[in-house]
């Protein structure tokens, strides 16, 4: 059985697919460049920021990515006012967990800033003993992040499994050599993660711990 659960942020926890996409077209509205369209902006829901914009904007000049870096986030933070809500049953299910005594975490292609303020808002910080953020180690799909959640926790990659939404995110956890869960609600088809053998299909947040319930009564 799995003693850390680490989760994905946007599209697991949180549904901001529409925000990410509504705020990452207008910065790029904001600059003049070519205008997203909302499966282009989807794509890359899971990546640091700026390797999100210079996979949408191959070969963009540094002169435009930090501009259209601090659009994005004046709009998401700020700007732009499509909902983003947790989803159901998300807080209920992440504090069942943390009874029972399993350890969680995040791993986010989000900004230290924008997780900590989403954490306080939310009001789920105590939760998690461990986050890592894209813009303080290396973005998905390298397992960076992940091996530093290990280091840091003293968890083996066997003992522990990532859960997304998005191919970044079951990659990196490939990568890192632990198992994986595929959240079908988020960015990304249920289809293309399918292809890293998840260990599970999550279909709502709290199949999450219906699962783990099955599992733990099957290793008694």
């Amino acid at each position: 059985m799995y003693s850390l659960l680490i989760f994905d942020w946007d599209g697991t926890v949180i549904d901001s697919t529409a925000r990410i996409v509504s705020s990452m077209q207008s910065a790029a509205r904001d600059l003049d460049l070519r205008h997203l369209q909302d499966h282009e902006a989807r794509e890359i829901i899971g990546l640091g920021l700026p390797e999100a914009i210079q996979a949408l904007y191959p070969g963009i000049s540094s002169d435009l990515l930090v501009p259209m870096r601090d659009r994005y986030v004046y709009h998401y933070m700020e700007g732009d006012n499509t909902p983003a809500s947790l989803f159901p049953g998300v807080q209920q299910t992440l504090e069942s967990l943390h009874k029972k005594g399993y350890r969680l975490a995040v791993a986010t292609g989000k900004s230290r800033h924008g997780l900590d303020r989403v954490l306080a808002d939310t009001g789920l910080g105590w939760l998690f003993e461990i986050t890592r953020c894209a813009d303080e180690t290396t973005s998905k799909p390298h397992p960076h992040m992940l091996e530093e959640i290990l280091i840091a926790s003293g968890i083996s990659a066997d003992d522990a499994v990532m859960i997304g939404d998005t191919e970044f995110d079951l990659k990196m956890g490939v990568k890192a050599g632990m198992d994986t869960i595929a959240v079908s609600y988020g960015a990304h088809h249920i289809n293309r993660l399918k292809q890293y053998n998840p260990v599970l299909e999550m279909h709502a947040f709290p199949d999450l711990e219906e699962w783990l319930d099955l599992k733990s009564g099957e290793a008694v």
